[in-house]
């Protein structure tokens, strides 16, 4: 036996079965409340590291996934690059490009000197021999305006598009070995530029030239086929990083919702922690959308007139990220939505207004198919008593479409939102409908379980 054990009382009732003193009553009552307060402290701080990752870790998440799925997806791929061939930047870029090289390659001068040795041979007066040297930049311009005229013509035909396309497509595996360092093809590592082989083009536009009436085009000798795509200062360490967001393209977005989850799951207050997450999320595609701008200014500052012109290099970027930006923004539209939803689960003055007018305006509408001859009965009864299941489920079927919907945008979160929305207004009116429901002040229904959304 316990000597320390504590021993009966006065009239011999076991400590173990005696009633609590007011003392020990309210001591305990004081460590039990301590003990509820250390485990709410613990919970939240918890929650907080949890959304603290998420929110941290969701901007790059978002880089992650649009970088795996535009290198691994080729149709992803050419459906980024594709506008590039009927952008009037990139198409005027090109043109410069290969008529400057065309030119280049044919020597006017030995024209000029070829015709002012026939003039001498044909006795030709001395002045019309010394000014046909003053034909050499006439014939340049022309030239060039002709070849000019030619390769526009190319570039901006149907014919450019496709074989833009089929070229992207073709070099879909090499744009992945180019990002993560490796080998090389249409699209390939250059020192610190990035830069796209045109030579299908080019050999495209001799053929055209000699079609034109340029029999001497067919001579002209290889010319340099890569047109500047990007320049980096730093590729290596950019493939580096490249190489590392390829590889957690796929679990870094999974890991962030799965942090973001269970940092809500441990919150004590879940609605709050939800809205929080959702604000926090808010901001932090802001911040990345501010970011794009951002590198947008120094991608364009980087790049030297010469090696592409300011437009161009503006499209270029602008078409690269323009999916990033989308995801982004879709993610905005979500957070807003789920911020609101949030809201309206709360205690606010305007949350309790608004379920109100949803119990009020469902009511009516059941009431109005009562008197239609139209009653629920028993499914009515059921969807009553089971509606927090039925509104958890539809809201838990919406976020699983956006989940497994492919690439989601800004108009497919509203379509889903519209959907739930107008499911649990009709699973209201449906619960409303019974044909027997108790009616209160007013013509209200009594119960209060009319809408999808709890009672205020």
């Amino acid at each position: 036996m316990d000597p320390t054990a504590p021993g009966p009382d006065e009239r011999g009732t076991p400590a173990a079965e005696r009633p609590l003193t007011p003392q020990e009553r309210a001591e305990y009552e004081r460590l039990r409340k301590s003990a509820a307060v250390r485990h709410r402290r613990l919970r939240y701080t918890g929650a907080t590291v949890l959304l603290l990752l998420a929110l941290l870790l969701s901007p790059v998440g978002v880089i992650a996934a649009w970088l795996h799925n535009t290198i691994s997806d080729q149709d992803r791929y050419v459906q980024t690059v594709a506008p590039l061939a009927q952008e009037p930047a990139v198409q005027n870029a090109v043109t410069d490009k290969l008529t400057n090289a065309v030119v280049a390659n044919v020597d006017v001068k030995a024209v000029t000197d070829a015709l002012q040795r026939a003039l001498q041979q044909a006795d030709a007066p001395p002045v019309v021999v010394e000014r046909s040297e003053a034909l050499e930049g006439p014939l340049r311009s022309a030239l060039t305006s002709a070849v000019r005229a030619v390769v526009s013509k190319v570039v901006t035909s149907d014919q450019f598009e496709t074989v833009w396309t089929e070229a992207n497509r073709r070099a879909q595996a090499a744009v992945e070995k180019v990002l993560t360092g490796e080998g090389s093809s249409a699209v390939q590592a250059s020192g610190d530029t990035i830069v796209l082989d045109i030579g299908t083009l080019t050999d495209e536009l001799k053929q055209r030239l000699v079609e034109s009436g340029f029999e001497k085009a067919s001579a002209i000798p290889e010319v340099n086929k890569q047109v500047p795509l990007l320049q980096v200062d730093k590729l290596n360490e950019a493939q580096d990083a490249m190489r590392l967001l390829n590889t957690v393209g796929v679990w870094l977005p999974i890991a962030v919702l799965v942090l973001a989850a269970l940092g809500v799951w441990a919150a004590p207050a879940h609605r709050v922690w939800l809205l929080a997450t959702a604000i926090g999320l808010f901001v932090m595609m802001l911040l990345l959308l501010v970011g794009l701008a951002v590198a947008r200014r120094i991608y364009l500052d980087s790049v030297p007139p010469a090696t592409l012109p300011p437009d161009a290099a503006a499209a270029v970027y602008d078409t690269f990220v323009r999916f990033l930006r989308l995801s982004t923004r879709t993610l905005l539209v979500l957070s807003v939505v789920t911020a609101l939803a949030a809201y309206l689960y709360g205690p606010g003055r305007g949350a309790r207004l608004v379920r109100r007018g949803g119990v009020r305006s469902t009511g009516a509408a059941g009431r109005a198919l009562e008197r239609l001859g139209m009653r629920t009965g028993s499914t009515g009864h059921w969807l009553q008593e089971h509606r927090a299941w039925t509104t958890g489920l539809v809201i838990a079927g919406g976020a699983l479409a956006l989940l497994l919907w492919n690439y989601p945008t800004p108009a497919v979160v509203a379509l889903v939102f519209g959907i739930v929305v107008l499911l649990l207004i009709v699973l209201g009116i449906l619960a409303a409908a019974t044909g027997d429901s108790r009616r209160g002040p007013g013509g209200h229904v009594g119960t209060g379980h009319g809408s999808g959304l709890p009672p205020g």
